[in-house]
């Protein structure tokens, strides 16, 4: 069979409306939103299993959505145009999430307790610490956000995240546009070695490994130091390298090819994370810590379904499509205001009748259409359209 033909196009050309991104964007934010979806369910994995098992079967599947955002940031942004001075890329891409950012950490809680509170202070979903949604406890979480997210404003890690992101692309722009291919796949060869570490820490107390003064990091981490040997070769910081390989260096694999390699990938990578997920919460049952491990964005197990996913996505022969461009057109937005909208949603489809796995998917399904016409009514008002885009 031929080599299939990848569509890809010029750094310099405008790449927003790319078919194959836009397609990609609603993509990677329709996952999120679902994984989301998931986390009222997991969080009764000590009162109701066949909840949990089904959170736990979604969210496992979706787990490549964040990578996928990160990896769709790479493609947009990599190689730098030569017109921004790094202060005017700073201020151009770190000044456009700071509003969102401030606005959102303020109104999410205060939505949260109203719903809470005056709405339906019985609500089904379990994972909410129903005793703090009180007047002192929500602006206790409007004002720290200056520190770091919170529980109403969950889904604002990530734009913590993007910022450093941000921070070092100019740096690793200067290094990638005269690295040749063997560099680039040598540091891509590092950095996934590193996803394999989460497992390590699993896997290294039964080998005998007990820790460093109580502290069970690895390889030179401890209560001083979190920076073990592989932290600056670790990271999100990865997808953005292994995006830019892929647009300048794309795979020349027929489709037998790609369904040979990509989908055992897919399915390798699913089971490690579903069963692993369920086996480590009954070795540590309890612990919110261990039990994320096998959900980390940055593990190899969620690496081995982000990567077919990713090509597939890209090989996709997909022209400008005005409805989709206008949908991930959107998608940000969706991203900063979902979570709070999954509060009402949830309690909708408490339905003791229906299935968990379709509570999962009417809920995301709702949550998304709520959220996709709270954003372009926000994109409609000058004012109200730079917190959502």
């Amino acid at each position: 069979m031929a080599n299939i033909a990848i569509p890809t196009f010029s750094p310099a050309t405008e790449r927003q409306h790319v078919g194959w991104v836009d397609a990609l964007r609603v993509l990677a934010c329709f996952l999120v939103v679902l994984a989301h979806c998931c986390d009222g369910m997991v969080a009764q994995f000590d009162t109701d299993p066949a909840a949990f098992y089904s959170g736990v079967m979604i969210g496992s599947l979706v787990r490549p959505c964040v990578p996928l955002f990160v990896m769709m940031t790479g493609v947009l942004l990599l190689p730098i145009s030569s017109q921004y001075t790094l202060r005017g890329f700073y201020r151009k891409r770190i000044g456009r999430l700071l509003w969102p950012l401030v606005f959102w950490s303020l109104v999410l809680p205060v939505i949260g307790y109203l719903y809470i509170a005056h709405v339906n202070p019985a609500t089904a979903n379990p994972s909410l610490d129903l005793a703090s949604y009180t007047r002192e406890g929500t602006i206790g979480r409007m004002l720290t956000f200056v520190f770091n997210f919170n529980y109403d404003t969950t889904p604002l890690w990530y734009l913590y995240m993007l910022i450093g992101l941000y921070l070092v692309m100019p740096i690793l722009n200067a290094w990638l546009v005269q690295a040749s291919k063997q560099d680039i796949q040598t540091v891509l060869g590092v950095w996934i070695f590193s996803m394999c570490l989460p497992l390590i820490k699993i896997a290294a107390p039964i080998l005998g490994y007990q820790g460093n003064y109580g502290n069970w990091g690895l390889l030179g981490e401890c209560d001083w130091n979190i920076y073990g040997t592989f932290y600056y070769m670790s990271g999100f910081v990865g997808y953005l390298i292994l995006a830019y390989y892929l647009v300048h260096y794309p795979l020349q694999w027929s489709g037998k090819r790609l369904a040979a390699i990509g989908l055992p990938m897919f399915i390798v990578g699913y089971l490690i994370t579903s069963i692993g997920f369920i086996i480590t919460q009954q070795y540590y049952p309890g612990n919110y810590a261990y039990l994320e491990i096998m959900w980390y964005f940055c593990g190899i197990n969620v690496f081995l379904m982000t990567f077919p996913l990713y090509v597939v996505m890209q090989r996709l022969k997909i022209g400008h499509i005005g409805w989709l461009s206008r949908l991930a057109g959107l998608t940000f937005g969706i991203y900063l205001c979902h979570f709070v909208v999954i509060y009402g949603a949830y309690d909708l489809f408490d339905i003791p009748q229906m299935p968990y796995m379709v509570r999962i998917l009417a809920t995301c399904v709702v949550v998304f259409v709520i959220s996709s016409i709270v954003v372009w009514v926000m994109q409609q008002c000058r004012w109200s359209s730079r917190l959502v885009k």
